[in-house]
Parts: structure tokens; C-alpha cells; sequence
């Protein structure tokens, strides 16, 4: 069953306070208790732009994120607001509002990197808010794509020259959404009508050439479309007049353009249906532990002068959730064990048929939590802890079952030694009186049930300590011949040699079995890890081909605009040509 959300408003999740960011303890504790994946939704762009407003109707209010009034930057840090998905039951929407970039009052532009940086990590979809047109100025403003290289490590070793691939980043960085405010233009191209998403695609067209004003040109562009190779653009009119725009919180839909209004539903409609499950590397899904988890690896690697790596923020987070796996498997066994065995078993066999069902169970229980546990580490201790749990069983079953046989034996012979005691048997035939009650209390005895596996060993140790008892009243015993003494005495020698031998025998089996036991837990662990491997892979390999699809889409498309660019080259040559050949020539004079 999912956790139920009650959160009324955004809480301030990463606090910016001079120039430090700070993780808010209320915020991760909230995280803590979501257990769906989580669509984690973050948005970014310069402050006083409306970024607020869109997230407010995200989660489905209007109010909530602070949309502030005047020409200061209004939201700090970034702020978290987590909601039931309204298209999705079984996951939780997370909305982070991020503080507005190049707010003059702050002076450093740095901060706004690490929140550019921050935003990009912890999101599915990332959405960046601008005002007017995707003109150069847009672009200019949309540098902190271009540092995004030396803000985030996708590996904590790069190849052996230093350089990672945008692959790398391509495979855990957020779907694109680029929303534009205020936008007045016509959307066409070439005196045709066109989409928003075209109309992106097109103002993110590179320049051939290599003079720097061209680099500068490029560098955004193609860092968008290398790290981003699946964008989506959304268009917004005004939504009201500049006066009424401090009221938003307080107006109605009928009291704002109904363009903007209709603009903003198709937006969130968007968001709801195709924004991802937050996922890292491997198909790890995140649920808000997870991403917990990740905000403090991300943030106290910025605090202490480090760049925040995704492949180091999963480690971490494989450390933690790998030991939470071992005690959730031990648990599960713990539990199984608790329900099902009933000490003391009859057999060492059926300790062992029990445990091995139930490690197979807390094996699949781990398997099932674990991922990224290198060299097998966390499997290797709880095959240690397995291991334990059953000696330990074992030993408790030993115990359990001598402490039942010695009350028996007591129990049932007590009578017959105050017999004993009182002389009955020190007379002529008390020997065969003695050797017949002491048969008769044996046969009673071993009709006990749930007596355990210690039962034949028990017995024999307490035969062996009357032993001495048995000979006197023997050699007491006036009516037997010394003959027949001496055949009753070989005979009760026999009988101790082959229970030794029985009980030897049995020793042998049950160390067998004990050996037999050990094999199988370690083929069922290997078995397990095998199979675990093998989805592993299939996932990575699944990953490695989506990435690579991606990055073959972005080179064909940028082949294309090649093609198209020299088509229209030609084209253009030809036209003059063509107008060349239609001129009329002038007529020759002759003088």
C-alpha cells in the first residue's frame, strides 16, 4: 500500500543562506515517508518570470509557491512541494521551485550555477521558464547549460583523458521543457505556420563556421541538444493586464486571458502524461527515500568543494539501501522461521528443509532491495548471518530436545530408581524384575512424542550412567549362575557397542546432511546473483541502446539541417543562375 501525502504547502527543501546551501531536516523527513516512486518536476529561469505560478497549478492550487510582487527575487534555495499524482495512483509528484537566476542582489553567480546544477540532478523533468522570444539574449541567459561539464561528474573516473561523453550525462539527465512567457510572436517560419516544438528546433539550429562570435552562437545550442534529446516547448500569453498581475494568486480562470488559461492546462496536461519516473542508472526507480538520499550526497558534495557525481551519489545510496536490505531478508527469515519451526524437530532434515525454504525467501527478499552491491559484499553478509541463523538454530534444537529427554528419562524413571533405593531388586531374580521394568519404561519412553533429535543419545547417557546400578543388582542376584552372569554382562556390552555404533552412524548422516545443507545455500545464492545479473544486464544493455538511439537522433537530425542548409545553398545557385539566363542580352552594334 502507498503512503498517503499530506502536505499542504511547499516547504523550503535547500536553503540558500549566504552562499551556503543547507538541506532543511523537516523537508528530507517528509521525503522519508514517501514510499512510490516519485515524477519529481523542478523549474528554473530568472526571478520574476513566473516560474511559482506554473508549479501552483501543477499542484492543482493557486496558491502555494510564493509568486511574490516585485522586481526582487522571491523564492530562496529551492523549495519542495510533494503531491499524489493525479493521472498516476501509484506514484508521488514532487515540484521543486528554485530561486530566481541573476538576481542583482546576490552579486555571485555562482549560487545560481549550483541551483541550475541541484535542479538538473534531482529531476525527471526539468522545465525552464523565460520571458519573450528564444532570441540570442534567451541564450546568453542560458549559460549555466553550458558550465553544466563543470558542475556535474557522471563518473567518479572519467576515460583515461580526462573527458566524458555527453552519453554519460544523456543517460540520467531530465526530459527538456522550455515555457515561454508572454510571448507575442507569430508562430511561423518561411511564411508557414509552425508548432512551438518546431519553432525550438529552430532557434536551436547551429551556425557553420568557426569564429568565436559562431562558438558563441553554438556552445548553448549544442549543449541543449546534446544533453537534452527530448524537448518539448510551450508557449504562454500574457495572462492578464500588468496591474492585475500582483493579484494572480487572486484571480479566477474567467478573470485572466483565456488563451493563457488554455495555454496553461495543455502545460500541466503535459506534465501529468508524459513526464518519467525519476530513474538512475541501472533502472533504479526513486521513491523518496531515494531521494532523500540524494539531495544530502548532492548538497554536502558541493559544501565540501567536490563536484556532485551521479555514480558516487548511487554508490551511496547503494550502501545504504544495501544494508537496509540485509536486515529487511534476516527480518523475513526471523519471521518464517518464528511461524513455521516448532522446536524440537524430529529429524535434523527437517530443520534444514525449513531453513533452506526460508533463506531461498530472504535471498529473493534481498535480491529484490539490492542493487549495486559491488563484489557481492551485502550478499556475502547476509550468507554470513544465514549461515549463523541456522548453527544457531541447530544448537537450539540440540538443546531443546536434551532438555525435553532428560525431564522424560526423570519423568518416567524416577520410579524405578527410589525402587532401587529401597532395595526391591537387591534379592534373588530381582536382576530379570529390574531388566524388565527397565525395558518396559524404555519402550514408554520412546514413545514420547517431539522428543527431538537427541533422543536415542539422551537415552544411551542415561543407560550408561546407571550401568553401574545394573551390575550390582547383578551380581546380587543369588539365582544366576556365574555363567550366566558373565553371558548378561557380554550381553549388556553388546548392546552399549551397537547403540555407540547407531549413534556414530547417525553423527556421520547428520554431518553429511549438515555438508549437503551448505552446498545448496551456496548454489542458491549463486543461482540468485546469476539471475539478478542477467536482468542487470538486459537493463543496461536496454539503457545503452536508448542513449545511443538518442544520440543517433540528434546526429541525424543535425546531418539533416547539413543537408537542408546546402539544399538551400544550391537552391540559391541555381535561382541566380536561372535570372542570370533570363536577362535579355543586348543587341550587338555595328558601326
Amino acid at each position: 500500500m502507498g503512503s498517503e501525502i499530506h502536505m499542504p504547502g511547499p516547504e523550503c527543501l535547500i536553503k540558500n543562506t549566504n552562499g551556503r546551501l543547507l538541506v532543511n531536516p523537516k523537508a528530507l523527513e517528509i521525503l522519508s515517508a514517501i514510499r512510490e516512486p516519485v515524477v519529481v518536476v523542478a523549474i528554473v529561469g530568472l526571478y520574476r518570470t513566473g516560474k511559482s505560478y506554473l508549479m501552483n497549478k501543477l499542484a492543482g492550487k493557486n496558491k502555494g509557491f510564493s509568486l511574490g510582487s516585485t522586481v526582487q527575487s522571491h523564492t530562496k534555495g529551492i523549495w519542495m512541494w510533494c503531491v499524489p499524482h493525479p493521472k498516476r495512483p501509484n506514484r508521488a509528484l514532487v515540484l521543486l521551485d528554485t530561486e530566481g537566476l541573476g538576481d542583482v542582489e546576490k552579486g555571485d553567480n555562482q549560487n545560481d550555477s549550483w541551483i541550475f546544477a541541484l535542479a538538473i540532478l534531482l529531476s525527471s523533468t526539468f522545465v525552464y521558464n523565460s520571458m519573450g522570444t528564444i532570441n540570442q539574449q534567451a541564450m546568453d541567459q542560458l549559460h549555466y547549460v553550458t558550465e553544466l561539464t563543470d558542475k556535474i561528474r557522471a563518473r567518479s573516473s572519467p576515460d583515461v583523458d580526462g573527458v566524458e561523453d555527453s552519453a554519460d550525462f544523456v543517460s540520467f539527465f531530465p526530459d527538456f521543457v522550455w515555457t515561454l512567457r508572454d510571448f507575442s510572436l507569430n508562430l511561423e517560419a518561411d511564411g508557414q505556420s509552425i508548432t512551438a516544438d518546431e519553432y525550438l528546433e529552430n532557434s536551436l539550429k547551429l551556425k557553420k563556421g568557426t569564429s568565436p562570435k559562431d562558438k558563441t552562437f553554438n556552445l548553448p545550442r549544442l549543449c541543449i541538444r546534446k544533453f537534452f534529446p527530448k524537448k518539448k516547448c510551450f508557449i504562454f500569453d500574457r495572462p492578464t493586464h500588468r496591474k492585475k498581475l500582483n493579484q494572480l494568486e487572486e484571480l479566477c480562470d474567467d478573470e485572466l486571458d483565456s488563451e493563457f488559461v488554455q495555454q496553461a492546462a495543455v502545460f500541466c496536461s503535459y506534465i501529468f502524461s508524459n513526464s518519467k519516473t525519476k530513474t538512475l542508472s541501472g533502472g533504479i526507480k526513486v521513491d523518496g527515500p531515494r531521494l532523500e538520499t540524494l539531495v544530502q550526497t548532492y548538497v554536502d558534495a558541493i559544501n565540501s568543494g567536490d563536484l556532485p557525481c551521479m555514480e558516487n551519489a548511487v554508490l551511496a545510496l547503494a550502501e545504504i539501501e544495501n544494508s537496509a536490505a540485509v536486515k529487511k531478508a534476516i527480518a523475513h527469515y526471523d519471521q518464517q522461521m518464528g511461524e513455521k519451526l516448532q522446536l524440537p524437530t524430529e529429524t535434523l532434515q527437517e530443520l534444514l528443509d525449513l531453513h533452506r525454504a526460508s533463506e531461498k525467501e530472504a535471498i529473493e527478499v534481498f535480491m529484490k532491495s539490492s542493487f549495486k552491491d559491488i563484489d557481492q559484499l551485502f550478499q556475502k553478509d547476509l550468507a554470513a548471518q544465514l549461515d549463523k541463523k541456522r548453527d544457531d538454530f541447530c544448537n537450539q534444537n540440540l538443546k531443546v530436545s536434551s532438555d525435553r529427554c532428560s525431564a522424560l528419562l526423570k519423568d518416567i524413571f524416577s520410579p524405578l530408581e527410589e525402587d532401587v533405593k529401597q532395595g526391591i531388586y537387591s534379592k534373588s531374580g530381582g536382576y530379570r524384575l529390574f531388566i524388565e521394568k527397565m525395558q518396559e519404561l524404555k519402550k514408554k519412553y520412546l514413545q514420547e512424542p517431539r522428543k527431538g533429535i537427541q533422543a536415542e543419545e539422551i537415552l544411551q547417557e542415561y543407560l550408561k550412567s546407571k550401568e553401574s546400578v545394573t551390575d550390582a543388582i547383578l551380581q546380587t542376584d543369588q539365582t544366576l549362575s556365574e555363567k550366566e552372569k558373565l553371558i548378561e554382562v557380554e550381553r549388556v556390552k553388546a548392546e552399549s557397542a551397537q547403540a555407540a555404533a547407531k549413534m556414530l552412524e547417525e553423527m556421520q548422516i547428520k554431518n553429511q546432511q549438515m555438508m549437503e545443507q551448505k552446498e545448496k545455500s551456496y548454489q542458491e545464492h549463486v543461482k540468485q546473483l546469476t539471475e539478478k545479473m542477467e536482468r542487470d544486464r538486459a537493463q543496461l544493455l536496454e539503457e545503452q541502446e536508448r542513449t545511443l538511439a538518442l544520440k543517433l537522433q540528434e546526429q541525424s537530425r543535425l546531418l539533416q539541417e547539413g543537408f537542408q542548409e546546402e539544399n538551400k545553398r544550391l537552391q540559391n545557385e541555381i535561382q541566380n543562375l536561372q535570372r542570370k539566363m533570363e536577362k535579355p542580352r543586348n543587341p550587338c552594334v555595328i558601326s
